[in-house]
């Protein structure tokens, strides 16, 4: 079981995380939406494409604390409709170890 807990909250569990270039990335109804709030930052990679990013918002908000790939290309198509975290901002833990 993978976690992702943020200020003593729990963000995120699950058994089914994709872990993609050392990022753990969780299947959107595996994370508590409600601490999430979509803003306009946006990056690019060459090989996922265009990510939109999310800030965290449990006591306070968080800026670009999390992302997402709505439209990844093919060659990461296993991300889509998932969500990872900045893990210098999140503490994302294997509970299984």
């Amino acid at each position: 079981m993978i976690q992702a807990v943020y200020k003593d909250t729990v963000i995120a569990q699950s058994e089914k995380t994709i872990f993609l270039e050392g990022n753990h990335y969780f299947p959107a109804e595996e994370v508590e939406t409600k601490y999430l709030i979509p803003n306009n930052h946006r990056t690019t990679c060459p090989w996922k494409g265009q990510s939109q990013y999310y800030d965290i918002s449990v006591s306070d908000k968080t800026p670009n604390a999390a992302w997402h790939y709505p439209e990844p290309k093919e060659a990461a198509s296993d991300i889509k409709g998932h969500i990872a975290f900045d893990t210098s901002i999140i503490e994302v833990k294997d509970l299984s170890e």
